[in-house]
């Protein structure tokens, strides 16, 4: 059954394709980029609108000094290593070792 299936799907196949290439012309055909005139001219801008909920709208330029963000406390690389170390060994293990040889 699945080999007179895959023959029927074949012969239907090339068919399909010997209609599609029989019915392609052999004279070239050449293309055209369509022409957009208007592409690049110049227009006045929009008006400015806001999107903002109040009407009233303030900004300002500078700079802050760096103490006024907080900053977290540096931890020292030995604590940070000694943490890592203490987690590693309290997470779960493996029941199973495979040995690979």
């Amino acid at each position: 059954m699945k080999k007179i299936l895959f023959v029927l799907c074949l012969l239907s196949t090339s068919a399909a394709f010997g209609q599609y290439f029989s019915s392609i012309s052999s004279q070239p055909q050449i293309y055209q980029s369509p022409s957009h005139p208007e592409h690049a001219s110049y227009a006045a801008l929009a008006q400015e609108q806001t999107v903002l909920a109040s009407t009233s709208y303030s900004a300002a330029q500078g700079s802050r000094p760096f103490s006024d963000f907080p900053q977290p406390d540096p931890v020292a690389l030995g604590t940070a290593a000694r943490e890592l170390k203490k987690e590693h060994a309290e997470l779960k293990k493996s029941r199973i070792i495979w040995v690979n040889q």
